[in-house]
């Protein structure tokens, strides 16, 4: 039996401390949460990223090219 529930619900103020890749942030009704991983290759690319740059122990590149942020 399904049940479909309708909500609405108004958050004045959250403060997240941390949250990763396999974090559930559920706010509303109680139930099952029903894992979902989807791989989407968005950006056309057909080969490996490239490799970030050593130095010692520390990569002080990244190891995809990051957009620069748009204002």
């Amino acid at each position: 039996m399904n049940f479909f529930i309708q909500q609405t619900i108004h958050i004045n103020f959250i403060k997240i401390g941390g949250i990763t890749n396999s974090s559930v942030l559920q706010i509303g009704s109680a139930g099952i949460i029903k894992p979902s991983a989807h791989l989407y290759n968005t950006g056309g690319f057909t080969g490996p990223a490239p490799s970030g740059v050593k130095v010692g122990e520390q990569i002080l590149a990244p190891s995809v090219p990051l957009q620069a942020p748009v204002r």
